[in-house]
């Protein structure tokens, strides 16, 4: 199939140019493609929605008293602002846990006024900056149910068993390997159709533990669109200006989108890849199939700053923009 292409338009000329795979499934089978369905990709963080599966399923959110707006978190690539590193440090408190449990590592905070009130305080970034510290807050509090060992980022450890497991069975899938996240946590292999798939089943939710669990995580992430990513972000911006649609990137140009009511139907799940790992490519085309099936205005300003632009240099001035071929 023919690719969906992005290109970037400098004057009147084509400067750069996105190769893009795409699948739009309806649960039972693929609706529409580009490229490659049956391609292999680590979802990355577009896929923490089904991470975050066994935290809900387990009983470990209600029994620690998680929030939709604590679940949104644990699907989360958070800016690391005040209102993400707060919520991880009251919660990980709450379970008489600390950021020295975290095993996800430290990173400047992406939201550039927290990143400058730290230098200003002449402090260093903590664990719960890092963008995934929301998931791993989630990790830690399966593991108390699970009563795993400390190091609950392990391939053999009974977090990843749970999550490799709810992962693949949403996919209805089996991962053909795994590598190691920019989080330290494993991150499986699906196909794109695989993987649109099990998003399908997210937007399809029925009731019961195991529906109930994706319709939760589903609509916290809608509900709760600043807690999944922060102010001017894409995942943010785009959950905004729609009704009840969850939409994750993920590193590498991999963005999910979930659909519950695509065009009065009953859902849709929607997996895109770049295969340049262009985030700029990705957000344009989940943008644009958003727009195709119904779920985003087209004249919404997002939805024309994702698949148009402008581009603007520094003064301002508008050198450019974005055309997006389906």
């Amino acid at each position: 199939m023919d690719r969906a292409i992005v290109e970037v338009i400098r004057g009147d000329r084509v400067e750069s140019l996105h190769r893009v795979h795409a699948v739009v499934h309806d649960g039972a089978s693929v609706v529409e493609a580009w490229g490659d369905p049956a391609r292999v990709t680590y979802p990355r963080s577009s896929c923490k929605m089904m991470q975050a599966l066994p935290l809900v399923e387990s009983g470990a959110a209600d029994a620690a008293g998680l929030t939709d707006a604590h679940l949104a978190l644990a699907c989360a690539s958070h800016q690391g602002d005040a209102v993400h590193t707060d919520m991880v440090a009251a919660w990980l408190a709450a379970e008489g846990l600390s950021d020295d449990d975290l095993r996800c590592g430290a990173h400047e905070p992406y939201g550039t006024a927290a990143r400058d009130a730290l230098i200003r305080a002449g402090e260093a970034p903590c664990q719960i900056h890092n963008n995934c510290s929301g998931k791993h807050a989630g990790f830690l509090t399966l593991n108390r149910r699970l009563g795993g060992g400390a190091d609950y980022v392990g391939i053999d450890h009974p977090v990843q068993r749970a999550v490799r497991a709810a992962f693949e069975e949403v996919c209805e899938e089996e991962s053909v390997g795994w590598a190691v996240d920019g989080c330290s946590a494993p991150n499986f292999a699906v196909s794109l159709e695989g993987f649109g798939r099990g998003l399908a089943r997210f937007a399809r939710a029925g009731t019961d533990a195991r529906g109930t669990a994706m319709r939760r995580l589903r609509d916290a992430m809608a509900g709760h669109p600043v807690m999944v990513a922060g102010e001017g972000r894409a995942c943010t911006g785009l959950m905004r200006a729609m009704d009840g649609v969850a939409v994750k990137t993920g590193a590498e140009a991999v963005f999910a989108a979930i659909l519950p009511d695509a065009n009065g139907g009953p859902g849709l799940g929607i997996a895109v890849k770049v295969e340049d790992g262009a985030t700029r490519a990705a957000e344009a085309v989940i943008a644009a199939l958003l727009v195709r099936h119904g779920a985003l205005d087209a004249a919404h300003p997002e939805a024309v700053r994702l698949t148009k632009g402008p581009i603007t240099n520094r003064r301002g001035i508008v050198t450019g923009g974005y055309r997006v071929t389906l």
